[in-house]
């Protein structure tokens, strides 16, 4: 079976005051369906930008990137843009929720622009809250949900086009520890249950040990790449 993503000497560089900047040096790597991996690193260390690449929101310089087969880094806008609507969700930080749209119209944006009926993505968008427990807030604006919740919203929209790969950028930053744990355990479930992959960014060592993979990113270039024997589950 391939690989689900297979990078080969992935590099990316900015034009910086007349010099290149680069920030990944030469990345190999591959994860396959149904992985829960964690990539870490301290700011600066290029994991964001590999979380751009592989989430078909940046393109690399040089290298080569195959998402299930398809070599994609030389992809129009347009057609990177199908491939985020149709294979990827994301979770961020900031939950970026249309702040004056209830939480089940904010889950029915993807399928808005995949072209799903009315009727389809209500009921597509109300299945997704169900599954993260939001049931009874479905018509609440994101101001009258906790930080948590809004959270689980950006979830349920990453999950509601049925995505095979859920991409969560410091997806608790901007949460409390219990809330924190609630997040992350949802995770784990979709990861077990519904066997999405799951990228996670972090630099939360206590964050990283919920997934079943730990990549280390330094300086651009992959420090360590080993399996989590110690994974939490609660």
């Amino acid at each position: 079976m391939k690989p689900l993503i297979q990078l080969k000497n992935i590099h990316k560089s900015y034009p910086l005051d007349g010099f290149d900047l680069e920030i990944l040096k030469g990345i190999d790597l591959e994860i396959n369906a149904g992985e829960f991996v964690a990539i870490m690193g301290p700011s600066g260390s290029g994991k964001s930008t590999l979380m751009n690449i592989l989430g078909c929101l940046d393109t690399p310089t040089s290298g080569s990137y195959l998402l299930e087969g398809e070599n994609v880094e030389n992809l129009s806008a347009d057609e990177l843009a199908t491939i985020r609507n149709r294979k990827i969700g994301f979770v961020f930080q900031g939950f970026n929720l249309l702040s004056r749209t209830s939480a089940i119209e904010n889950v029915e944006l993807p399928m808005v622009y995949a072209g799903i009926g009315d009727a389809e993505r209500r009921k597509k968008a109300e299945a997704a809250l169900t599954k993260v427990g939001l049931a009874e807030r479905m018509y609440h604006q994101p101001n009258q949900l906790s930080g948590g919740q809004q959270q689980r919203v950006a979830i349920a929209r990453a999950i509601v086009n049925d995505a095979p790969i859920i991409f969560a950028d410091e997806p608790t930053g901007n949460l409390d520890t219990k809330m924190s744990v609630e997040i992350m355990q949802l995770f784990s479930n979709l990861n077990t249950d519904l066997k999405r992959t799951i990228i996670l960014v972090t630099h939360e060592e206590d964050i990283a040990l919920y997934a079943k993979r730990i990549i280390k990113i330094v300086d651009g270039e992959i420090h360590s790449d080993t399996i989590n024997k110690t994974r939490k589950s609660k």
